[in-house]
């Protein structure tokens, strides 16, 4: 597995060593002890989720806040997702950056978003099967979130605005001038 440090620092691109043969492909998606030496912390991921999208569909920004802020490692099981993570440490040189990787079941790329940051994802695919490991559990008091388009983050989502389908709840989420502190 080659680990790739981003411009945010703490947020790693994977790309696993794929064996392929006339049968198909073998690749190790997760180890705990390589993880950690490529990440250079400890991360103990405690839940698993997965969703399903169609083309168009954009999940985010979403973060948890204090004592239940989440890690992430985030990979795409079939299509492919434009995957983004935002900085919202307050004492980072990089508060407010963005970084976005492209991830596909055809690359196998995984993306590690550690604590302090907002996420998000575009489905570019027909339809995609996203799957992502939290190093803390989901609290509902603590969710937080940015809102897709704003201003000072200026996410180029490389998609038609009027093609996007996004909830309602994300819809209203606030920019990063008004959202919750991560911590």
């Amino acid at each position: 597995m080659k680990f790739i440090e981003t411009k945010l620092k703490g947020c790693f691109i994977l790309e696993p060593k794929i064996i392929k043969d006339q049968r198909g492909y073998f690749m190790e998606s997760f180890n705990e002890k390589t993880f950690q030496e490529g990440v250079g912390q400890k991360v103990t991921f405690l839940q698993d989720n997965q969703s399903f999208s169609t083309k168009g569909v954009l999940r985010g920004l979403h973060y948890q806040c204090g004592e239940h802020a989440q890690a992430k490692l985030v990979r795409v099981l079939d299509g492919e997702v434009l995957d983004v993570a935002v900085d919202l440490r307050p004492e980072s040189d990089t508060y407010g950056e963005y970084e976005a990787v492209l991830l596909s079941a055809e690359n196998q790329k995984q993306f590690f978003v550690p604590r302090g940051f907002a996420h998000g994802f575009l489905v570019l695919s027909k339809s995609a099967t996203f799957f992502y490991k939290c190093d803390n559990f989901y609290n509902k008091e603590n969710e937080a979130g940015i809102v897709y388009n704003d201003k000072t983050l200026n996410i180029d989502w490389n998609f038609p605005v009027q093609d996007l389908i996004i909830s309602d709840k994300d819809k209203v989420l606030p920019n990063l001038q008004n959202a919750k502190k991560v911590w």
